[in-house]
């Protein structure tokens, strides 16, 4: 039995430990291209965002440039397979200085308060990309156990 979550269900569901977003992106050939990346939510004023690094040459980087829409899907592998699939616009930000902050949020998520400044620091570079992008559509569907 499964049921449409509510905005403050799936925001718990994606939010929750250290569950990675499955990123799908088009790549320049018109194939499919899917990639785990750590992430955090912003749902500062209002708007829902999903804030994550990727290096700039890298299939996710340059694809994001080229068309900056994408898909992520954040789901549990395991009984009661429960999952939520977003549909973002990309915003690009290439400066270490506004990435930083950012980017130490999510080094902690994944790895820890401890190691989150270590984590952050190694990705607010020049090179590496934050990606602030607007959530346009959310999909989320939680299984119950019977």
């Amino acid at each position: 039995m499964s049921h449409r979550m509510e905005r403050a269900e799936w925001l718990e569901f994606v939010g929750h430990g250290t569950r990675t977003g499955k990123l799908a992106v088009v790549r320049k050939d018109g194939s499919p291209h899917v990639a785990p990346v750590w992430f955090v939510l912003d749902t500062t004023d209002g708007v829902d965002r999903l804030v994550f690094n990727t290096g700039e040459n890298t299939v996710k980087g340059k694809a994001l440039r080229r068309d900056p829409r994408f898909a992520m899907c954040v789901d549990i592998d395991e009984p009661p397979f429960s999952y939520v699939m977003f549909y973002a616009t990309a915003t690009i930000i290439d400066s270490p200085e506004e990435s930083l902050p950012w980017s130490v949020r999510i080094g902690a998520r994944y790895m820890g308060e401890e190691l989150g400044e270590e984590f952050g620091r190694r990705n607010a570079v020049p090179g590496e990309l934050l990606i602030v992008a607007e959530i346009t559509k959310v999909v989320a569907e939680a299984n119950i156990a019977d």
